[in-house]
């Protein structure tokens, strides 16, 4: 063959399999824009499409509705977790629901899926849910429905990845983000302001003793208004943790664990105080001896529960300052975070 001949053939298979490769390969579809619809939401059941602004949102979790008021957006219905709050949206956020006054469902006996059926809802958000695959099913038969996300627990999975989850199904991913960026950054300036908080060991426990044991946290469970600020969540704890995404119970005999640089109770009223001092074991505690425990009141225990874009900010800044005093040897030995 001669090599003029070679040359074009060559060219042409080149050019044939240029062709196939095109054919085979389509570029990875760019992200919709905030506001743009329709949306695809990947989540642990698999894949939700939100095809239009969503205007009735019911919130079927414990938390969602700070997510949604935080993105501007007012649910037609809430769920109760606790603490009896007025339309279950506690004091940091009320301001952002300003006058609306959504349904309130309750999960204590499982979804009310009757009552979720006649608020007519174009949007269920459950990133907090506890939702299972049947629940799922029937949640999605009578509207898109967002599920916690892939690979995380049922409850509590972490707050950053549930703020851009359902930032992205209201079509507002883009802001999500944004939001997410500003609480981290102002957590990172208040530890900068406060280096002494970096490498001290915390421990985030409970108001008092349940059938015999405290609950406390392990990393990673609700304790990112501690580790945000430089804080190392107490490893004795966190090796006692037999499941993700749960508390770990100690009885009052071995209550020592607890111990750390710095701990903070979510108390509720001075009473909690009280009961906690009349275990033996408790007062013996270098931290509640050497004025390094800080005591919440209620509304601050529940900033700290919601772990939401909204009760991070007022955790933030009623929380940091009594931290101060606790790793210095200075906090009070009384409830705080009233402030305004």
């Amino acid at each position: 063959m001669p090599i003029a001949s070679r040359a074009r053939r060559r060219t042409i298979i080149a050019a044939l399999l240029l062709a196939a490769l095109a054919l085979c390969w389509h570029a990875p579809a760019a992200p919709a824009a905030d506001g743009q619809f329709p949306v695809t939401v990947t989540h642990k059941f698999g894949t939700t499409t939100v095809k239009a602004a969503p205007k009735r949102v019911v919130v079927v979790g414990l938390t969602e509705q700070d997510t949604l008021l935080a993105l501007g957006i007012k649910p037609v219905a809430t769920t109760e977790w606790y603490g009896k709050q007025p339309y279950a949206v506690w004091p940091w956020a009320r301001k952002a629901l300003g006058s609306a006054k959504p349904t309130v469902l309750s999960n204590a006996d499982g979804f009310q899926y009757e009552r979720i059926a006649k608020l007519r809802p174009d949007l269920i958000i459950g990133t907090n849910s506890g939702m299972k695959s049947s629940d799922y099913k029937k949640l999605s038969a009578i509207a898109p429905t967002i599920a916690a996300g892939k690979g995380s627990t049922d409850y509590f999975s972490p707050w950053d990845a549930q703020t851009v989850l359902i930032a992205k199904a209201v079509g507002k991913q883009a802001a999500g983000r944004a939001l997410v960026a500003k609480i981290k950054a102002s957590y990172a300036k208040v530890a900068a302001a406060h280096p002494e908080f970096r490498g001290k060991t915390a421990t985030f426990s409970q108001n008092g003793f349940y059938d015999g044991q405290i609950y406390v946290y392990p990393a990673g469970l609700n304790t990112e208004f501690l580790t945000y600020l430089g804080f190392t969540m107490n490893p004795k704890i966190t090796a006692l943790a037999k499941k993700r995404g749960e508390q770990v119970g100690i009885s009052a005999e071995r209550l020592s664990v607890l111990d750390a640089d710095a701990i903070v109770f979510a108390t509720e009223a001075v009473s909690d105080i009280a009961k906690l001092k009349k275990v033996p074991t408790f007062n013996r505690l270098a931290a509640v001896k050497e004025h390094r425990s800080v005591y919440t009141n209620g509304t601050l225990a529940g900033a700290i529960y919601f772990m939401s874009p909204l009760s991070l900010p007022y955790a933030l800044e009623r929380l940091a300052p009594e931290l101060a005093k606790a790793v210095a040897g200075k906090a009070p030995q009384r409830v705080i975070g009233t402030r305004g």
